[in-house]
């Protein structure tokens, strides 16, 4: 039986878009802002993103994220986040 004489399978769901797993963009983010390229980290933060800290300090909005992000050595690893739009909408640091 070749190829064209199979029976049509049916369509397989689609596989979830990279932009839509939170683990490759908290990699993104991460792996960014420690080679100090915010533009990149800007691509997976959402515009009117919410990020807590570590000391329970939160911060709104992907400018002043950003900001702050810029003067850590290290993104601290989330205990949660929150997709939105494919971008990361809300990140709440581990303790």
């Amino acid at each position: 039986m070749s190829h064209d004489d199979a029976p049509d399978a049916p369509d397989a769901p689609d596989a979830p878009d990279a932009q839509d797993e939170p683990d490759a963009q908290i990699a993104a983010v991460r792996a960014a802002v420690a080679a100090g390229d915010p533009a990149s980290a800007r691509l997976s933060l959402h515009p009117y993103l919410h990020w807590t800290f570590p000391d329970g300090t939160t911060l709104r909005g992907r400018i002043h994220v950003l900001a702050a992000l810029s003067a850590l050595a290290e993104v601290p690893e989330p205990a949660s986040v929150e997709l939105r739009d494919g971008q990361l909408y809300r990140w709440v640091s581990a303790e």
